[in-house]
């Protein structure tokens, strides 16, 4: 379910915008919607260590690295401290 956001802009930057996003196939909802997802997702951590812990995780294992290892790595890290 969605719900509907009023917003005051200058009529000016909503015709800018109307433009751009009709030049790129879209209408103003979907480009304020992209614009608004990237601003939460830029400022929220949780979902930035998850993505960064997810692309760790793929590139682990296209190097051929299992859990056991890793699990095997951390303990020899923490040993050498």
């Amino acid at each position: 379910m969605t719900t509907q956001m009023i917003v005051r802009i200058d009529p000016t930057l909503k015709n800018k915008v109307s433009n751009f996003a009709k030049a790129e196939g879209k209408n103003v909802s979907e480009v304020v919607r992209e614009l608004l997802e990237s601003y939460v997702k830029n400022r929220d951590i949780g979902s930035y260590i998850d993505d960064l812990w997810s692309r760790t995780g793929t590139k682990i294992k296209k190097q051929g690295f299992g859990s056991d290892d890793i699990d095997s790595i951390i303990q020899k890290v923490r040993a050498e401290k």
